[in-house]
C-alpha cells in the first residue's frame, strides 16, 4: 500500500527515533530532506532530457553518458538523505573523487570561465542550472542543521553537496556547448 495514514496528524519517524516516538513534520530536517528529494527528482528529469542529446564524457578512461553520471549522483544523494534520517550512511571520499573527475573532464573540454554566466541555453543545460540551484539550497540547509546541532552531518556530505553543484554547473555548460549555445555574460545594467 502506498500510504499508512500514520503521518496524517503531521508527524513521522526518523531512523534514530526512539521506539514509538514520532516527530513533527515541521522540524527543519524535513525541509532539508524535502529539498534533497526535490534535487533528486530534478536530476531524474535532467536525465530524461539528456537522453535526447546523447552527450558523453570520458570518466576514468571510459565513455560515460550523462544519464549514467546523473543516475550515480541520484544514488549518492540517498546516502545524505539516509544520514539526515539518522543512519550512519554518508558519502565517502570515493563519491567526492568521482565528482571531481567529472568536473576535471568538463574543464578540459570547455573554454575557461572568465565571468559569471547567465543560465539558459538549451533545454538540458537550463534544467541542469535549476538542479544546481536546488543543490545549493540543500547544501545551505545541511549547514544550518549542522551549525544548530539539530542533526549530525558528516563533513563528506557537505563536501559532496558543494562538489555536486560544481558538477551540475559543469554539465550545464557542457550541454549548452554541445548544443552550440554561446555563453552570455551579465552586463550589469
Amino acid at each position: 500500500m502506498l500510504y499508512t495514514g500514520k503521518g496524517d496528524n503531521g508527524t513521522t519517524k526518523l531512523f534514530d527515533c526512539p521506539q514509538g516516538k514520532r516527530v513533527s513534520k515541521s522540524e527543519f530536517v524535513f525541509e532539508v530532506l524535502g529539498t534533497l528529494d526535490e534535487l533528486n527528482s530534478s536530476l531524474g528529469y535532467a536525465k530524461i532530457l539528456s537522453k535526447k542529446s546523447k552527450d558523453t564524457l570520458f570518466i576514468e578512461t571510459r565513455k560515460v553518458f550523462y544519464e549514467e553520471i546523473l543516475d550515480k549522483l541520484q544514488q549518492n544523494l540517498f546516502c545524505i538523505q539516509a544520514e539526515l534520517g539518522g543512519s550512519d550512511i554518508h558519502p565517502t571520499k570515493t563519491h567526492i573523487d568521482y565528482l571531481e573527475k567529472v568536473v576535471h573532464e568538463v574543464d578540459t573540454l570547455l573554454p575557461p570561465i572568465k565571468s559569471f554566466v547567465i543560465p539558459g541555453g538549451g533545454e538540458t543545460g537550463a534544467y541542469l542550472d535549476i538542479a544546481r540551484t536546488i543543490a545549493r539550497r540543500a547544501e545551505r540547509g545541511c549547514v544550518i542543521l549542522r551549525d544548530k546541532k539539530e542533526r549530525k552531518i558528516d563533513d563528506m556530505s557537505l563536501q559532496f553537496l558543494n562538489r555536486l553543484s560544481s558538477v551540475l554547473y559543469a554539465l550545464a555548460r557542457f550541454a549548452n556547448y554541445q548544443e552550440g549555445y554561446t555563453e552570455k555574460r551579465p552586463i550589469y545594467q
